[in-house]
């Protein structure tokens, strides 16, 4: 089995680390985009993400990872509570899904177990990657060089939370809520405007710029190819306490209040950069709190805030023809009106 590069190990990135953790504490966020150069470290940091995942408990035996304890959103035998499979919990990891570009939509949704067919004579749905994402994460490398049609499938399933096959005599229906997450270089095409709005953050990073990084980042990558199981030992305390943290975060996260004033800020700095709809302040919201509880505060303040607003707000600013700033600079801008210094 491969080893996994420990996030805790990974040199500088922080904007990224903190939207991955913030996705892992808080999935209702709603998924984080990455767009940076080449061999920037963007597959690396979201594929150590799934060694901090706390595990996850759901039925036994069931192909689509139900909650045992729910009523609603259920697979179609958990809800007939088939041989009293609601009642028996197992501890699992949590799914983490690569998808591939070049993935049929047979793949993609699921199909007809053709060899069931062949040898038993039974139809059997056979499940796609989207069954197996849920209620975890699906990561998709070069996202912005996805084929339309997946596209739409994605935007169909991430509106609706399930996914419907209607296809060679079948008609299935399963919950299909996972976190997405999608990787890219922007040189090589843009996300469609439809799909990059259902991103809740969107992060831009970039290769380091500064000696002292580059060393460092190479001493490590070079020490984990020679002795992977040995670079992870060292590195186990500091994964252990990411661990801790996240988990911690999570039971704190029901628990974080959102003031009336720091509510009223971001409805602002929102107006203030003319994003559409109200996405962008219910993301923000959650963002923040999510940041809070990460930080072990029960409140969420100017400063969480100020600290989430780039990364959630930047994918959602209109162009303004007779403004030529990027987003990033724009953001800056408007919180500096929100909260001078």
């Amino acid at each position: 089995m491969q080893s996994t590069f420990p996030f805790a190990a990974i040199v500088g990135q922080e904007e990224m680390k903190r939207a991955l953790l913030i996705a892992a504490v808080a999935p209702g966020v709603g998924g984080v985009l990455v767009f940076g150069d080449r061999g920037s470290g963007k597959t690396t940091t979201v594929r150590a993400l799934a060694d901090l995942l706390p595990p996850l408990e759901t039925v036994a035996e069931c192909a689509y990872r139900c909650t045992p304890t729910a009523r609603v959103g259920l697979c179609g035998r958990c809800q007939a509570g088939e041989a009293g499979a609601r009642f028996k919990p197992v501890r699992i990891p949590v799914p983490f899904v690569d998808m591939p570009l070049g993935a049929t939509e047979d793949r993609v949704v699921g199909a007809l177990d053709l060899e069931q067919v062949l040898q038993n004579g039974v139809r059997r749905f056979e499940p796609g990657l989207l069954a197996r994402a849920h209620r975890g994460f699906l990561y998709i490398d070069e996202i912005n060089l996805l084929e339309d049609h997946l596209v739409d499938l994605l935007l169909d399933v991430a509106a609706s939370g399930e996914n419907v096959v209607e296809r060679e005599g079948l008609s299935v229906r399963h919950p299909a809520r996972f976190v997405l997450v999608g990787s890219g270089n922007p040189e090589e095409g843009e996300l469609r405007p439809q799909l990059l709005d259902r991103f809740g953050l969107s992060v831009e990073i970039s290769t380091p710029d500064d000696l002292p990084s580059r060393l460092e980042i190479i001493k490590r990558r070079d020490a984990f190819e020679r002795d992977p199981a040995g670079f992870n030992a060292h590195w186990s305390r500091a994964q252990a306490r990411l661990r801790k943290q996240i988990a911690h975060a999570r039971e704190l996260l029901p628990e974080v209040e959102v003031p009336d004033a720091v509510l009223e800020q971001a409805a602002r700095l929102c107006m203030q950069l003319g994003t559409d709809g109200l996405r962008g302040e219910l993301t923000l919201l959650r963002a923040a709190r999510a940041t809070a509880s990460l930080a072990g505060e029960l409140e969420v303040t100017s400063a969480h805030l100020r600290e989430i607003a780039p990364s959630a707000l930047r994918h959602r600013l209109r162009r303004n023809p007779l403004d030529d700033a990027g987003s990033a600079v724009r953001i800056e801008r408007g919180m500096r009106e929100i909260w001078p210094a």
